[in-house]
C-alpha cells in the first residue's frame, strides 16, 4: 500500500508548539494550498489542509516557519477519531508531516512574516545548476 502526501502551501496562522505528557513534541498547523485550476471569472481557491509534525521536524517547525511563510511537506495522510465531552464520536484526517522545506528566500518570506524577524535561515548565493562541470578535455576517455 501506499500513502504518500506531498504539499506546498502558506501557513494560515503560527504553528502551534506542545509536548507530550511524556515530553514529545507536537506542532499542528494548517496550511493553505491553492488549487491548480480557477473558473474564468473567479478567484483561485484554496484548500486549508490540517497537518502535525512530531519530535524534532515538530521542533523545526516551530522555529523557523512562521504564518505566511511558504513550505513545502512531505508525509502521510493520517485519519483518526475520539469522543468528546459530549460523548459523539469526532473524526480528523489530517496529515502527519516527516520532513519541511523553506521554499522561498528569507528575503521573499519577509512579506509574509510577522513584524520584526523572519524565521527561515539565509543560505547565500547558491550555485548555478546548470553551469558545466568542466570540459571534454577534463573526461578519461
Amino acid at each position: 500500500m501506499l500513502n504518500k502526501a506531498i504539499l506546498m502551501g502558506r501557513f494560515t496562522r503560527d504553528p502551534e508548539l506542545r509536548s507530550t505528557p511524556q515530553g514529545v513534541s507536537t506542532c499542528s498547523f494548517t496550511l493553505a494550498v491553492d488549487r491548480n485550476f480557477v473558473r474564468q471569472g473567479e478567484e483561485r481557491k484554496a484548500d486549508f489542509i490540517n497537518c502535525v509534525a512530531w519530535r524534532q521536524t515538530a521542533e523545526f517547525i516551530s522555529k523557523y516557519f512562521a504564518k505566511g511563510n511558504l513550505v513545502a511537506v512531505e508525509g502521510s495522510i493520517q485519519s483518526r477519531s475520539w469522543d468528546d465531552n459530549e460523548g459523539k464520536k469526532r473524526y480528523v484526517t489530517e496529515v502527519l508531516v516527516n520532513q519541511a522545506y523553506f521554499v522561498e528566500s528569507k528575503k521573499d518570506s519577509q512579506s509574509f512574516a510577522p513584524q520584526g524577524e523572519s524565521f527561515a535561515p539565509d543560505f547565500g548565493e547558491l550555485p548555478d545548476p546548470i553551469s558545466p562541470m568542466g570540459t571534454d578535455d577534463d573526461l578519461p576517455f
